[in-house]
């Protein structure tokens, strides 16, 4: 079925990963199995989700891609999607990862690789300053003046964070971190989940020339726990919009940042020239706003993805580095210094859209989702009403193709769980039923996925309307426990907070690799850093 695809062997990629022409590597596995070894410059574009990710991370479909699994298996999969929706270049690691290996190449544990190796980098280089939890906690009992200031996106400072902690994600830092500090005597910390987001964070306040003296909390919030001393859940600190004052120091703070990183600022006459030359040069363009500014209005053509988790997750909004990359905001603070972060972590072509430049019109809400297929992937469906009623008869199972993650976090009772690109092998773990019902979150993965579970099945498969999502909106209830587990739960690499058991192990497991990275990526030469 496959034999079509051109292979390339480990040596080939190598030498053109260490050029500078246009290259996506995509490797398809789950994520759980991408992050226990995988090439250090590839993004995770897990089957299970292929037609879902890849019209973001790869926008030109003339761009060469290289597709990376286990044994060349799941990689020919993708490269018949890919084939089939247009993608004209589309070539496969012979071997796949274990061949990469064999010729003496490196891989990598973890997830986000080249942008938490980059603030490693930058600590080192920069010489960051940083405090640690016990030291912090001394201070803060003494009565000293510090503000804390978590610098992740608002759900995950909910979920968890030190107590005291104010909300300030990575891109806002510049722009709303005075609101939030009495003087410029004050000390000011940045903590994030580990340590990237909190040297990232302390980094680009020093580097804006914020007057007071600024650290980063040494290990974060998991620092903070090992030292034994007492998280916060639930806390809702949020740093408020700047003020007219803060605004323009902010304001010149990120111009001269840009200026001294020569990112230049384009108008909209070259971004126009810029769109009409996608078709031969890839082009992404970011509004790096928070999401619900972002709802509120953006330009079109533009995705939604907030500065500090552009940087924080590089890997997952970009797949090819040798890309135009153009960034906006609504006032060019958050787009420059987001822009500063990713010309020093070796992206050749970044851009800030001028935010005075003419929107023409402007859209709100989501953007609109490209997901390659599911146009023609029709399906039979069901209410959550009548999913409901068939559940209450019996002889019906529902499966659930939600991450791991999800599905643990509540699912429809009784329903199994199942990853969607195992879903030929693994449907043989479910119960036998005359019916099935599919879901996921929003349906979308469900709806590409009924062909395919009436064929590994033999039996009729409809589809939730709405997924899970719109049984929940209707009032019916969901379950954590029990789990049926048709397929493994190796989809999602679980978070040290998240860990059942070990969790303090995996937590100085985690920060030690981080530390260990610098090395790592220096021998691999295939990422350079321009700090």
């Amino acid at each position: 079925m496959s034999a079509h695809f051109p292979r390339i062997d480990a040596a080939t990629l190598h030498a053109t990963l260490l050029g500078d022409t246009e290259i996506a590597l995509l490797d398809v596995r789950e994520e759980g199995v991408f992050a226990s070894a995988h090439i250090l410059t590839a993004s995770n574009a897990p089957l299970s989700r292929f037609e879902r990710l890849v019209p973001a991370l790869v926008p030109r479909a003339a761009t060469a891609i290289v597709l990376v699994d286990d044994d060349e298996t799941l990689a020919a999969r993708a490269a018949e999607i890919l084939s089939k929706h247009g993608y004209e270049d589309v070539s496969i690691l012979h071997g796949g990862v274990p061949a990469w290996k064999s010729a003496g190449f490196e891989l990598f544990a973890g997830v986000y690789v080249p942008s938490k190796a980059f603030a490693e980098f930058v600590e080192v280089e920069y010489a960051t300053p940083h405090i640690d939890a016990h030291e912090l906690q001394a201070r803060r009992a003494a009565g000293e003046d510090i503000v804390l200031l978590d610098s992740r996106p608002y759900d995950e400072y909910n979920w968890i964070t030190i107590p005291g902690a104010i909300d300030c994600p990575g891109a806002e830092l510049v722009l709303r971190a005075r609101e939030v500090i009495p003087s410029d005597e004050t000390l000011v910390v940045v903590n994030c989940g580990g340590r990237t987001r909190s040297i990232i964070g302390a980094q680009i306040l020093i580097d804006a020339s914020l007057p007071n003296r600024v650290v980063s909390l040494k290990d974060g919030t998991q620092g903070w726990h090992l030292a034994g001393l007492d998280v916060a859940r639930g806390q809702d600190q949020i740093a408020p919009k700047p003020s007219p004052k803060t605004h323009d120091w902010a304001r010149k703070a990120a111009e001269a940042l840009a200026t001294r990183l020569n990112v230049p600022t384009i108008g909209a006459a070259t971004l126009a020239r810029f769109e009409t030359e996608r078709d031969d040069t890839t082009l992404y363009r970011f509004d790096v706003r928070g999401t619900d500014e972002y709802r509120h209005g953006h330009r079109p053509g533009f995705l939604s993805a907030p500065g500090g988790q552009l940087v924080q997750a590089t890997d997952t909004y970009i797949a090819v580095r040798a890309a135009r990359i153009v960034l906006a905001d609504s006032d060019g603070v958050r787009a420059r210094t987001t822009a500063a972060w990713l010309a020093r972590l070796g992206f050749p072509n970044v851009y800030v859209l001028d935010e005075n430049a003419p929107a023409g019109r402007v859209e709100t809400g989501a953007a609109p989702e490209i997901v390659l297929g599911l146009d023609g992937a029709s399906a039979e469906t069901v209410t959550a009403a009548e999913l409901s009623a068939l559940l209450a008869q019996g002889d019906i199972i529902v499966v659930d193709l939600a991450t791991s993650r999800q599905y643990r976090a509540g699912h429809i009772p009784g329903a199994w769980f199942a990853v969607r690109g195992r879903l030929a092998t693994d449907a043989s773990k479910l119960p036998v039923a005359p019916l099935y019902v599919v879901t996921s979150p929003d349906e979308v993965i469900a709806r590409l996925a009924v062909a395919e579970l009436a064929q590994a099945t033999g039996a009729v498969v409809k589809l939730l309307a709405g997924g899970t999502d719109a049984w929940s909106t209707a009032g019916l209830p969901l379950e954590t426990t029990p789990e049926n587990l048709a397929s493994r739960t190796d989809d999602v690499l679980l978070k040290s907070f998240e860990r059942r058991e070990d969790r303090e192990a995996a937590m100085r497991e985690y920060l030690q690799w981080e530390l260990d990275l610098v090395e790592q990526v220096r021998r691999d030469g295939t990422l350079q850093f321009r700090l």
